[in-house]
C-alpha cells in the first residue's frame, strides 16, 4: 500500500473545527451512529475478550483524524438496574420528574462507580461499615485500592440496614458519563466509518459477576445495526508525524494497538515514506495476537518495516514490550537520532511508566552520558512533540 500516493490530511485548527460540517455533534448533542460491525478479535480461548467495532458516520458530516478518540454514550444494564432497585426496596414503578426511575437509572445515572457524595453519605449512615473503616484512615490510595472492583451495589450491601432508600440514593449518583476510546482507523482508508478496538470488561466469581458499562453495552446490548450515541473527541497532539519521511515508532500492547492501526493505514494510503516500527504484545500469541493478518499484510507491502512482539506468558520468563525495546537498544536509538517520533498508547499505571524507564535506559546506554543527559534528551523529544503518549 505504501507505493500508492494520497494527500496527507492537515489536522484542523481549533478555530476552524467549530465550522466543520460535523461540529454540531457533541456531548450535549451526540450523533446516533449505526453500529455496523461487532467482531471478536481475540480467540474464544483467550482470557480476554477484545472486539472490533465499526460505526457508520452516515450523513453526520463528522470528519476525524487518525489519533482522535470517539466518545461512546452507554446505557446501563437493565438487569443490574433491577438488582439495584431491589437492594433499596424499590419495585421499579417509581418515577422521577415524570420519568420511570428504571429509565433514569439506565440512561442518566452512573450506577457502577460510586461517587464521592455517595461514599460520604454511606460513611455517615453506617460508621461501623468496612467502607467507613477504610475512609477513617484518611489514605486516598488505600481507599482507591479498596474500591477497586467494587460498585454501588457492593457499597449499599456493605452499609446493611443503614443503606439509603431510593429517594436518598438518587441525588448521590453522578450523571452517566460517556467513555472515550482511541480510534483505530484512518479517514484516508475509511472516511465513512470509525473503528474502535475495545476489551470487554468482565470479572468476578459465581457469586457476583461484574461488567464494564460501555464495553459490555457494545458487546452484548446493541442489536445488529442498532444505534449508539457518539461524538468525536479530537486529539491534536496525537497524530502521525507532519513530516511523511520521519520514522515512526509505536509502542502499543493489548488494545493500545488501536491508534497505531489507524496510523499505519494513514501512512499507507498517504504514501508516506518514513519507516514504521511497532512494538506489540499481550499474554499469548495463539489467542491474543489481534489484527495479525493485517499486520502481516502491512509487513509484506512494505508499510510496516519492523514488528517486535512480546507475548508475556508464552515462556517461563515474562517478556514485555519494554523488554524488546531494551533488546534492540542500538537500532531504536538510531531511529530516534534519525528524527524518529515515538508514541505510547495503553495502561498509564504500569505499562507506560515501564516503557518510559526502558526508553531512558536505551538512550542512556547508547549515549553513555549518564541519567541526567538521558532525561534531557527525552525532554527535548517531548518539546519537539516527538515523544507522545495516549495513556489511560
Amino acid at each position: 500500500m505504501r507505493p500508492g500516493h494520497g494527500t496527507e490530511r492537515a489536522r484542523p485548527s481549533g478555530a476552524s473545527r467549530a465550522s466543520r460540517p460535523g461540529a454540531q455533534w457533541n456531548k450535549r448533542n451526540p450523533y446516533p451512529s449505526t453500529l455496523v460491525e461487532n467482531r471478536l478479535l481475540s480467540s474464544p480461548r483467550s482470557a480476554k475478550e477484545i472486539r472490533h467495532y465499526e460505526f457508520d458516520l452516515g450523513d453526520s458530516g463528522i470528519e476525524y483524524s487518525a489519533g482522535d478518540a470517539l466518545a461512546v454514550v452507554p446505557v446501563n444494564d437493565e438487569v443490574f438496574v433491577g438488582e439495584l432497585l431491589e437492594q433499596v426496596g424499590a419495585n421499579g414503578s417509581e418515577t422521577l420528574d415524570g420519568r420511570p426511575v428504571t429509565e433514569v437509572l439506565r440512561t442518566d445515572r452512573e450506577i457502577r462507580t460510586p461517587s464521592k457524595d455517595l461514599i460520604a453519605d454511606l460513611v455517615q449512615r453506617a460508621p461501623s461499615s468496612e467502607l467507613a473503616a477504610v475512609v477513617s484512615h484518611g489514605d486516598k490510595h488505600e481507599l482507591d485500592r479498596w474500591l477497586w472492583g467494587r460498585d454501588v451495589l457492593d457499597l449499599l450491601r456493605d452499609a446493611g440496614p443503614a443503606a439509603p432508600g431510593l429517594d436518598e440514593l438518587l441525588p448521590n449518583l453522578r450523571p452517566l458519563q460517556a467513555r472515550q476510546y482511541s480510534i483505530s482507523s484512518s479517514p484516508l482508508a475509511h472516511p465513512d466509518r470509525i473503528h474502535l478496538t475495545i476489551a470487554s470488561v468482565r470479572y468476578g466469581d459465581p457469586h457476583r459477576m461484574y461488567a464494564g458499562v460501555a464495553s459490555t453495552f457494545l458487546a452484548d446490548r446493541v442489536a445488529p445495526d442498532g444505534t449508539v450515541d457518539v461524538y468525536l473527541q479530537p486529539n491534536a497532539s496525537f497524530g502521525v508525524p507532519a513530516d511523511p519521511s520521519a520514522p515512526m515508532i509505536m509502542v502499543g500492547p493489548g488494545t493500545g494497538i488501536a491508534p497505531f492501526r489507524g496510523f499505519l493505514h494513514e501512512r499507507a494510503v498517504s504514501g508516506a515514506t518514513g519507516r514504521n516500527w511497532l512494538f506489540f504484545g499481550d499474554q499469548h500469541r495463539d489467542t491474543d495476537f489481534v489484527y495479525e493478518d493485517e499486520l502481516t499484510e502491512l509487513q509484506e507491502q512494505g508499510v510496516l518495516d519492523r514488528l517486535d512482539l512480546a507475548f508475556s506468558r508464552d515462556q517461563a520468563e515474562k517478556v514485555y514490550v519494554q523488554t524488546r525495546m531494551l533488546e534492540h537498544a542500538p537500532e531504536l536509538y538510531s531511529w530516534l537520532e534519525d528524527g524518529g517520533h515515538l508514541y505510547v498508547c495503553g495502561d498509564a499505571s504500569r505499562m507506560a511508566k515501564d516503557v518510559e524507564q526502558a526508553l531512558l535506559a536505551v538512550i542512556g546506554s547508547q549515549r553513555g552520558k549518564g541519567e541526567d543527559d538521558a532525561q534531557a534528551y527525552l525532554a527535548d523529544m517531548r518539546r519537539g512533540k516527538r515523544y507522545v503518549r495516549d495513556v489511560y
